[in-house]
């Protein structure tokens, strides 16, 4: 396949996808995902900008920059949009809080909409951009559960299950993280939909450390969002965090901190990830990935999400 093929296949897909999202009201959404193996990049619309990860493979050298060059001038010809409208990142295989490093470009931030709630995202910084797409359902299903209920985000990130729980009805929320930088995103996510952060608390913490406080502190909450990285060696961290490894213990945790009747929503993007034994034998545990991925990634399905019910 040419780069040309690549170009007519962003074109097709752009007018699909672009009817698909005009009628649900989506203004961000992904456009291509690795349909052609030649061209195996992620590409994602978010309000006439776009946001392009190449998948590096192993075994196969990286682009050159002309060749980088010339997918990127193919992707702007293709989509009409100018060259300052691109962020073009290669996303190798990452470990740790990699994801979350500075690409060393110079940040955009700016506001996108989605569901009539507004958030930051910075498309060029850092290698996600402040909102994954992927989990626009799995946000507007914790809208629909939370009224009336306290929420606890753990992992929180940018803040946006919080917001939509927010929007929601939650009684209140808490963000954990264990980063300022998206400490301060999730306050301005906040800010920007009108929620004030006495009902909404902001915690920079462990997460492992936060749930042992919580448990001897008998904290409870009604909704519970667990959406870990799949590895972390953050020297802030007293240990590594290896999700295969971690989650029963993560999970089980949380489970704790749940009134009766209450709901633990557990994600992860880890790939060959293999849910313990033990949890799957439980009475309120279901898998509800097919209603948590949106249409437009179910070529290449970015997350798996279960449900845990407190009896």
């Amino acid at each position: 396949m040419s780069l040309a093929d690549f170009a007519n296949r962003l074109r097709k897909n752009r007018r699909h996808w672009r009817k698909w999202a005009g009628r649900r009201d989506i203004s961000c959404y992904r456009l291509y995902d690795r349909d052609m193996p030649e061209f195996p990049l992620a590409v994602d619309w978010y309000e006439g900008e776009v946001h392009a990860q190449l998948f590096a493979r192993q075994g196969r050298d990286p682009l050159e920059l002309s060749e980088e060059k010339s997918v990127g001038d193919a992707i702007c010809e293709a989509l009409e949009i100018p060259a300052a409208a691109l962020a073009f990142k290669t996303r190798q295989r990452q470990r740790g809080p990699a994801q979350y490093e500075k690409t060393g470009n110079p940040g955009r931030r700016r506001v996108i909409s989605e569901a009539g709630l507004k958030f930051e995202v910075d498309l060029h910084s850092y290698l996600d951009t402040g909102l994954f797409l992927d989990h626009r359902e799995t946000r507007a299903l914790i809208r629909r559960r939370i009224e009336g209920r306290r929420m606890l985000n753990l992992f929180a990130y940018t803040g946006s299950f919080s917001v939509y729980a927010a929007a929601g009805g939650a009684l209140a929320t808490t963000s954990v993280d264990l980063s300022n930088t998206y400490l301060n995103w999730t306050r301005r996510n906040l800010t920007l939909n009108g929620f004030a952060e006495e009902n909404h608390q902001l915690v920079r913490s462990d997460v492992f450390e936060f749930l042992q406080r919580a448990g001897i502190e008998r904290r409870v909450y009604g909704l519970i969002l667990l959406d870990p990285p799949s590895f972390s060696n953050s020297k802030k961290m007293q240990a590594t965090l290896d999700l295969q490894r971690d989650h029963r213990r993560l999970i089980e945790a949380s489970l704790g901190l749940l009134t009766p009747g209450g709901e633990l929503y557990f994600s992860t993007n880890k790939r060959r990830f293999k849910l313990d034994p033990a949890l799957a034998s439980l009475p309120g545990c279901e898998e509800i990935t097919d209603q948590t991925l949106p249409d437009d990634f179910k070529r290449h399905p970015a997350h798996r999400c279960w449900i845990f019910r407190q009896a």
